[in-house]
């Protein structure tokens, strides 16, 4: 157990990170060639189930850990991390194939978790057990988007978007308070990132939040439109 609490500091755009890249590049092509080979039937909705056990395997029991002593930080090991909650909802789309957790999985996945991908909030490297976290948990939920939208063929629309953006605006909102009760910063909503990350060109806070939330309004409204436009 000692061998996953131990690690290098994490460099990003280092060789681990490439090689997390390519591998889910790969996945990713893999996953829509085969999505569209088997889509509408059960061995669809077999692949779909185990993908979703596959998330919950890999996550549940890291993010226990991440919340028992020795482990256990306040700062941290809550999983009040939007990124936290997308790979819950996308374990419970790919199960399900429910609208609403699936338009989660979309908005979430395509924009606000694979933003981690291109700029890791990551302090370790390969093999702490943080590593195996942040990469399971963003790298799964891109992934199962993408399977999911161009795989099986689910499809966003305004409504999606709205509901969306609601529960979105909502974990803001009580993620803004907690981290102000607890003195955390879950989401970085109360402060920016140690490293370089998108939040830099959006000013000083707490205007890069309100830059924030009116570019995801028009990224959304964005990546929806072409699907109902075609519809």
């Amino acid at each position: 157990m000692n061998a996953f609490l131990v690690g290098q500091p994490f460099a990003p755009y280092g060789a681990s990170h490439w090689l997390i890249l390519a591998l889910l590049t790969v996945g990713a092509v893999w996953l829509v060639w085969w999505g569209r080979r088997h889509r509408e039937t059960p061995a669809a909705v077999r692949f779909r189930r185990r993908f979703a056990l596959l998330i919950l395997a890999l996550q549940v029991p890291l993010q226990v850990m991440s919340m028992v002593p020795p482990y256990w930080n306040l700062a941290h090991s809550l999983p009040l991390q939007l990124c936290d909650l997308a790979w819950m909802v996308t374990a419970y789309a790919l199960w399900s194939a429910r609208p609403w957790a699936f338009a989660l999985t979309y908005y979430w996945g395509l924009t606000l978790t694979i933003q981690a991908l291109i700029t890791p909030g990551l302090q370790f490297d390969f093999p702490h057990v943080s590593f195996f976290m942040f990469w399971g948990g963003h790298g799964l939920a891109v992934l199962a988007a993408i399977f999911l939208t161009w795989g099986l063929g689910l499809r966003p629309g305004w409504n999606s978007y709205r509901f969306a953006y609601a529960v979105t605006l909502m974990w803001i909102f009580v993620t803004l308070l907690f981290n102000y009760a607890a003195g955390t910063n879950y989401g970085f909503l109360n402060a920016k990132p140690a490293g370089a990350s998108i939040l830099d060109l959006l000013g000083p806070w707490p205007w890069y939040l309100a830059a924030e939330i009116a570019l995801v309004a028009v990224l959304w409204a964005l990546i929806t439109w072409p699907w109902v436009r075609r519809r």
